[in-house]
């Protein structure tokens, strides 16, 4: 029975947490705007902060949708949770509070969990890699060719 149920579980994880990236991307990206994004990154410290803020919206807006469809899900998850790092580095410090209503960390350190957890997970049966390396899987059992010692 859990066997059955465990793509549909990875299904609404990966979907749920590539919403939430997407929506702070778009945030980021649309609402705000890079110049606005970049020049808040150079408020709170951060190194290069135009290229930071690029590649933090690359990572939220890319890695949701990658980790929506299930596809290239550990290099999703490093992507997202380095993002996530660096949240907890320059936004949300570890010598802070933890509660996320007092600015603390909990949120990111959540996020940075998922994040590599199911860029590990496999996605499940109801994801692109999942697919993908299947194919792979029966590709290479048709072109192994056939031993002397399994004839014998």
């Amino acid at each position: 029975m859990i066997t059955r149920l465990q793509p549909i579980g990875l299904l609404i994880g990966r979907v749920v947490l590539g919403v939430v990236f997407i929506a702070h991307g778009w945030q980021k990206f649309n609402e705000n705007g890079m110049e606005a994004t970049a020049q808040g990154f150079e408020g709170l410290g951060i190194p290069a902060p135009t290229l930071s803020a690029y590649f933090t919206v690359g990572a939220e807006i890319i890695g949701g949708a990658l980790l929506i469809v299930g596809a290239l899900l550990p290099l999703a998850g490093l992507w997202l949770a380095s993002v996530m790092l660096g949240a907890m580095y320059f936004v949300h410090p570890l010598d802070g509070a933890f509660f996320s209503q007092e600015g603390g960390y909990e949120y990111v350190l959540l996020l940075t969990a998922l994040s590599i957890a199911i860029g590990f997970s496999g996605g499940g049966a109801l994801a692109v890699d999942s697919l993908w390396l299947n194919k792979i899987g029966e590709k290479k059992e048709e072109d192994e060719p056939v031993r002397a010692e399994s004839m014998a």
